[in-house]
């Protein structure tokens, strides 16, 4: 397949340009990889493990994340202002409590329409 939208090339016999001529292959490289870096360690120690003691610090570190995950969870459930004040009085209802806030809400709308519509008849 050719290029539909190229220009046409002017040799089209691929082997009308030299190429490399039969004989001998070009000299490899005598050291074809690079040289492996020399490890400079002058203080001769080990070096320190990742973590560190395993133990006794995820005991520590597991306490103090269960102690701050607490601390989160009682800031979060204090009420904070009015919306938060609300709210709370909203959770603390029984099913039947909100039941009859509906219901007392949708009276108060029915009436409220009820009288609208007597002004707008007179």
């Amino acid at each position: 397949m050719g290029n539909l939208c190229g220009k046409p090339s002017k040799d089209t016999d691929p082997f009308a340009q030299p190429g490399r001529t039969l004989g001998p292959a070009p000299p490899q490289p005598s050291n074809p990889r690079a040289s492996v870096p020399k490890i400079s360690g002058g203080t001769g120690s080990q070096g320190k493990t990742l973590g560190g003691d395993t133990s006794a610090e995820q005991s520590d570190a597991r306490s103090a994340a269960a102690k701050a995950a607490e601390e989160r969870a009682a800031k979060a459930s204090k009420p904070t202002g009015k919306l938060g004040r609300d709210l709370a009085s909203q959770k603390a209802q029984t099913r039947n409590e909100t039941l009859d806030s509906v219901s007392k809400d949708e009276r108060r709308r029915r009436d409220a329409d009820q009288v609208g519509d007597v002004r707008n008849y007179n």
